[in-house]
């Protein structure tokens, strides 16, 4: 397997610079695609080791493109996450002015970001969307579009230069990226982890997505993230994407995904791995009362005691 991180490009786009916070990635090829289908399919091709791609913002929520590529095709496997803090500039060719930009880009995810920005500024303006951020800025460089909203280290790197800085609608934005490889055994468990699965129902009834989570809720098992996704196979037909606190070896969450496939047509595991928002070599919050891995195996035992006639 190639020594290499495919990441969504060009160069200088946030999902880079994101990658490059990884202590590994200074050991590797960092190779730019231009999609994130492109990125996820170097892995699947054997092209490269592992992709790094967003897969949710705080204020667009999930990545779809990232989350449909993860919940089709041949199965892939999130190893780390990463948070990056998300601020815009409006990019633009040298001596352009605010008054003459007509036409802007940026990646789709970046437009919730800074609507309220450009229809404050620039509300006469024509959208489209871009690749990238990072792609948006080449093709203003290329005379294509008058401005990109992208990150500020992006301007040297295209001839650019920021007229607007610190662009955005929300405080503390932030998106998160993802590195996916091939399945393999998740890495150990830390104490603050995070499982991502995606689930099918057996059939559409009242009630089922209650009792998916009734999986999860009775194991005291928070859900940080509950995305639904169509399927493709008609109206009304959709599978969820679902982000839960803890570790697959953690009893409380292996025995909830040992419920999920009781009663979902099918269940794809996407990786257990540390969690983004807590440091290295701290512990998450205390689980609930009754779902520590302590009671799972006191409770197992006395079912074993039961079943023996010690009482």
């Amino acid at each position: 397997m190639p020594a290499s991180y495919a990441y969504l490009g060009p160069e200088g786009t946030f999902t880079e610079v994101a990658l490059r916070t990884l202590p590994e990635a200074a050991t590797r090829e960092l190779i730019p695609y231009v999609s994130v289908q492109s990125a996820l399919d170097a892995v699947r091709n054997g092209e490269a080791e592992a992709a790094f791609v967003p897969i949710e913002n705080s204020v667009e929520g999930g990545v779809t493109t990232t989350l449909d590529e993860l919940v089709a095709g041949e199965p892939l496997m999130i190893y780390r996450e990463v948070l990056l803090s998300i601020t815009f500039a409006l990019l633009v060719r040298p001596g352009t002015k605010l008054s003459e930009i007509k036409t802007v880009t940026a990646h789709p995810v970046a437009q919730p970001q800074v609507r309220n920005w450009l229809r404050a500024n620039l509300p006469d303006a024509l959208w489209e969307s871009a690749a990238s951020n990072a792609d948006g800025a080449r093709l203003v460089q290329e005379g294509r579009y008058d401005a990109a909203f992208a990150g500020e280290f992006a301007a040297e790197r295209y001839g650019l230069e920021a007229l607007e800085t610190g662009i955005h609608d929300a405080e503390n934005a932030q998106t998160r990226f993802v590195l996916v490889g091939r399945p393999a055994r998740p890495a150990a468990r830390t104490g603050a982890d995070k499982t991502s699965v995606v689930l099918w129902q057996n059939d559409d009834h009242p009630g089922g997505l209650r009792d998916l989570l009734g999986e999860f809720a009775t194991r005291g098992i928070n859900l940080m993230l509950l995305q639904s996704r169509p399927t493709g196979a008609g109206i009304g037909n959709y599978c969820f994407c679902i982000d839960a606190e803890g570790h697959i070896s953690d009893r409380r969450v292996a025995e909830a995904l040992m419920g999920l496939k009781r009663i979902c047509r099918q269940v794809r595991f996407l990786g257990s791995y540390p969690r983004a928002d807590v440091k290295p070599g701290e512990v998450a919050g205390p689980t609930r009362p009754g779902t520590s891995d302590e009671e799972f195996v006191a409770a197992s035992d006395w079912v074993a005691h039961c079943q023996d006639g010690r009482f």
